[in-house]
């Protein structure tokens, strides 16, 4: 079916499709164009919660009190839980904890941007009924207290958002290797 084109006369056109055209997903699409998607998406996470946990004096920077630092006394409980067949150090929230190859017994090296991606857990904590070894607390540079274990000051990973994920275990980042803290054996 034809239609008479107003604007040229004596010229036809195809008349219009029915019909809104659909894409079909992926097509046109090349795998390396949406691969920066994910890498951009944790970048971005990370930044705004740099952006909301920074005073606006300047100063250093303190882990925002919420669910992955066990702030108060009841939820300061550390437990295990199983990840992949070993048993791993929680907090009260279930959320993995994690310790820094470059700390001391004394000193966390994690501050600053750090200390966004990867939160102090506050102490004193305390051990649940199925946590062994010895809990203890360091002073921090910003004058907080950061709860230990077996000599390890203690971290959680923003990059675990749920109980059961171990998502910041053995990665490379911020200047060493991050650990989950093996319940029973201790960080080595």
């Amino acid at each position: 079916m034809t239609q008479q084109n107003t604007s040229r006369p004596g010229r036809e056109e195809p008349a219009a499709r029915q019909g809104p055209r659909r894409a079909v997903p992926g097509q046109g699409r090349h795998p390396w164009r949406m691969s920066w998607l994910a890498p951009a998406a944790v970048i971005a996470a990370a930044l705004t919660v740099a952006a909301c946990g920074s005073p606006s004096s300047g100063g250093p920077a303190s882990a925002t009190p919420g669910a992955a630092s066990g702030t108060t006394a009841s939820s300061s409980a550390l437990k295990t839980t199983t990840i992949s067949g070993a048993a791993v150090l929680t907090n009260a929230q279930g959320l993995t904890l994690y310790w820094f190859a470059p700390d001391t017994v004394t000193t966390s090296q994690c501050n600053g941007s750090c200390a966004q991606i990867w939160p102090p857990v506050k102490g004193p904590s305390t051990a649940g009924p199925s946590v062994p070894g010895t809990l203890s607390t360091i002073a921090r540079s910003d004058d907080t207290t950061q709860a230990t274990y077996d000599g390890h000051p203690l971290y959680t990973y923003v990059g675990d958002t749920r109980p059961g994920q171990a998502n910041g275990n053995n990665l490379n980042l911020n200047g060493g290797l991050w650990h989950e803290v093996t319940a029973g054996v201790g960080p080595s």
